[in-house]
């Protein structure tokens, strides 16, 4: 093959999280001598404008809009192989439930290879959503390649029936260098401790924990406040439940912002109480920002936080353990600086970007077979 590998990057996204920001910057990474890396996403009726699109066409790279009349639109599965054929595409490289089922039949329509990556797994409440969430793994089994980001998730695929040697483990990687290059805010000098969280409101990551915490928190420490940062289906039901708590005017729901990582640089604390992740990019963002971090031990967050040496960790479910951590990283201002610089130097040292890139390209290589 003389031009580069073409590879469409495909995704369903629900805002401009995790798993979007991943695929930017496994875009942004890749040689383009090597590998020209497209984006396709699906677009409903009435849903916003895509900051993903917006990103990806700041780095020069092609973006293409698969219309869907409703989230179950099968009608996408012939417009995303009709694009695969009309861009020369090689590979297809999805990213979620729903991308996994149209990307993995539309690679098989029109003849290409396709990867599938797992950003994580929704233990969903919903009947239709653990429906969906079933179909989506059962057409990862039928991908060419399956790679997780974590071990964890890799357990994950294997437990449910992907084929071993279907499968490649490359470590999770991303691009930092936004964190670096955001200026953090000046804060008021009236000694309020700022508790923060960023990311999706669903129920695997679990906010009403946090919630509760911080209400306990807020009668001991009442110059105490706790910003949420992100959206999502949990959210109207979170915001409704704080309404009845004690700390209620000390709690923010910010929504989705685009001074997100200012925010971040604002808190003297993030945190995390989910019962499910892969591996979270704004957990990685937070150490990044020299953040100290207190969360549940769960798979997925210990590959990134070990116990009293980079954060501190309480059992899944432990709200008074986890509040005594709080309070420790709070108020103990030289040992959670010490967590904190450890964590960034971890993330630095074990999570590039560059890295994870240079894994894909040997990866997408072997599929069209120039190794």
């Amino acid at each position: 093959m003389t031009r580069p590998i073409k590879v469409l990057q495909f995704i369903c996204p629900t805002g401009f999280y995790g798993a979007e920001r991943w695929v930017l910057a496994l875009a942004k990474h890749l040689d383009p001598q090597k590998v020209d890396c497209e984006l396709a996403v699906t677009m409903e009726p009435g849903q916003k404008k895509l900051e993903l699109v917006s990103e990806y066409n700041k780095l020069g790279l092609a973006s293409h809009i698969v219309p869907m009349q409703n989230k179950f639109d099968l009608s996408a599965v012939s417009k995303l192989a009709a694009l695969i054929k009309a861009n020369n595409i090689d590979i297809i490289h999805t990213h979620g439930y729903k991308s996994d089922i149209i990307g993995v039949l539309a690679a098989r329509k029109a003849g290409i290879k396709s990867v599938v990556t797992p950003h994580g797994f929704e233990n969903a409440k919903d009947i239709k959503l653990r429906v969906f969430i079933w179909l989506g793994c059962q057409a990862m089994k039928y991908g060419t390649k399956v790679v997780p980001l974590s071990q964890q998730l890799l357990s994950d695929v294997l437990r449910m029936g992907v084929n071993k040697n279907k499968t490649l483990y490359i470590q999770n990687g991303v691009d930092l260098s936004e964190v670096e290059a955001t200026i953090a805010p000046v804060r008021p000098q009236d000694g309020e401790k700022r508790i923060g969280f960023v990311g999706q409101m669903i129920s695997r990551k679990n906010i009403v924990d946090i919630l509760d915490v911080f209400e306990s928190l807020h009668q001991k420490h009442p110059n105490t406040r706790l910003l949420l940062l992100g959206d999502g289906d949990s959210r109207q039901e979170l915001e409704s439940y704080s309404q009845n708590l004690k700390s209620k005017n000390n709690i923010e729901f910010l929504g989705f912002r685009d001074d997100r990582l200012a925010l971040l640089k604002s808190f003297d604390l993030f945190v995390m109480t989910s019962t499910l992740e892969g591996i979270p990019r704004c957990l990685m963002e937070a150490t990044a920002a020299s953040i100290p971090v207190a969360a549940y031990n769960i798979a997925g967050i210990d590959q990134l936080i070990s116990h009293q040496e980079t954060g501190l960790l309480a059992t899944l479910g432990d709200k008074e353990t986890l509040l005594t951590y709080w309070e420790a990283l709070l108020f103990d201002t030289e040992h959670a600086t010490k967590l904190a610089a450890a964590a960034k130097d971890y993330v630095y040292q074990h999570y590039s970007a560059n890295r994870m890139a240079a894994e894909y390209t040997e990866l997408f290589s072997e599929l069209v077979g120039l190794d």
